[in-house]
C-alpha cells in the first residue's frame, strides 16, 4: 500500500526564538501531523530536538536519526536540517547561542570537536522536565516579565548542565551523497520490511546488486547488511514508542526469535532491548508565562 504524500511545512519563524547572550537557552513548542515535514532549513544557534509525545526523524548533513521522547538530537550551528514526523507528535525545541569560540553545551575548547556534529543523547528526567517547564512564548510587542527571564535563565542553566552530562546514543544513520543510493536508502527508511535482501531493493531501484553494493562501499564505507541494520533498530524504536511488546517488534522487523532481536541490540548499542527501548515517566508540559 502506498505511503501518503509527505505534507510539507514552513519552520516556525526562528528569529523570533533566537537565543542571545541575554537569553541563551530559548524554547519553542509545535505539533505535527503524521507524514508531515518542515522544509530544509538552518540557523546560527545550536538545537536541540525532543518528541514529548510520538517520533520524528531528523536529518542533518550526511546523518539521519530517529528522536523519540527519550532521546535528544543535537543539531550544531549552520547545519542544513529536515524534521520529518513518523507519527503524530509534540515537538520541543532548544535553541542555544553559540559563538565563534563556544560550540556545544558550555563545554571546554577541548570537547567542542564532538558538538560540532549532528548526534543523539539521552535524555534524563531532569532534562526533560526542565525541557517542559520552560517557556515558549515568541518574541512580540510586548517584552517579558523579568521574573519569566529570570526562570527562564535558571532552568537554561540546568538544561545545559543535563546536556554537557547525557550519554551519547549510536543512532545515527549514514546518507551518502550519489542521487541514486540516496533514493533507495530513503526507500528503505519509510520501509525498511518490504525487502529482506540487497538483490530485492537493488531490483526495485532499477540497479544491479553489484552496482548498489559498490556504492555503499565507495559512500558510506560500508555494506548493505550492517547499514540495514541500523535502519531496523531506528525503526524498533517507532515501534517501542507505540507500546509494542519486544516479541512483537521482533516478528514485525523478520527476526526469526527474540533472542536473534535482542542479540542485534546488544551488538548495535550495548545494551539489552529492555534497558534501550525503556521509556520515560510522562511529564505535564508547562504554559507559556506571562508576556509582560
Amino acid at each position: 500500500m502506498p505511503r501518503p504524500a509527505r505534507t510539507l511545512l514552513a519552520p516556525l519563524d526562528p528569529r523570533r526564538y533566537a537565543p542571545t547572550a541575554e537569553r541563551p537557552v530559548r524554547a519553542k513548542a509545535r505539533h505535527m501531523d503524521p507524514d508531515s515535514e518542515i522544509q530544509p532549513h538552518r540557523h546560527p544557534w545550536a538545537q536541540v530536538a525532543i518528541s514529548v509525545e510520538g517520533v520524528a526523524r531528523i536529518t542533518a548533513g550526511d546523518t539521519t536519526c530517529l528522536a523519540p521522547a527519550w532521546r535528544a538530537v543535537w543539531i550544531p550551528p549552520d547545519v542544513e536540517h529536515v524534521v520529518t514526523v513518523v507519527e503524530a507528535a509534540e515537538l520541543r525545541t532548544l535553541y542555544i547561542h553559540q559563538t565563534a569560540t563556544q560550540i556545544g553545551p558550555g563545554v571546554p575548547a577541548a570537547e567542542q570537536a564532538a558538538w560540532r556534529r549532528h548526534r543523539v543523547l539521552e535524555v534524563s528526567p531532569l532534562l526533560r522536565e526542565v525541557v517542559l517547564q520552560m517557556d515558549v512564548g515568541m518574541d512580540g510587542s510586548t517584552p517579558p516579565a523579568p521574573a519569566l527571564l529570570a526562570r527562564e535563565r535558571l532552568l537554561g542553566q540546568v538544561a545545559l548542565d543535563e546536556l554537557r552530562r547525557a550519554a551519547p546514543v549510536r543512532l545515527g544513520i549514514a546518507l551518502p551523497q550519489d542521487k541514486r543510493l540516496r533514493a533507495l536508502c530513503q526507500a528503505v527508511l519509510a520501509e525498511p520490511t518490504r525487502h529482506d535482501t540487497l538483490d530485492g531493493w537493488a531490483a526495485a531501484s532499477g540497479a544491479s546488486a553489484r552496482t548498489v553494493a559498490r556504492l555503499f562501499r565507495q559512500e558510506l564505507g560500508t555494506s548493505f547488511g550492517p547499514w540495514r541494520q541500523q535502519v531496523l533498530l531506528a525503526h524498533a524504536l517507532t515501534l517501542a514508542a507505540q507500546g509494542r511488546p519486544m516479541g512483537l517488534i521482533a516478528a514485525d522487523l523478520g527476526y526469526a526469535s527474540a533472542s536473534a532481536f535482542t542479540a542485534m541490540v546488544r551488538r548495535s548499542v550495548g545494551v539489552p532491548p529492555g534497558r534501550f527501548f525503556a521509556r520515560p515517566e510522562p511529564a505535564t508540559p508547562a504554559r507559556a508565562g506571562p508576556r509582560g
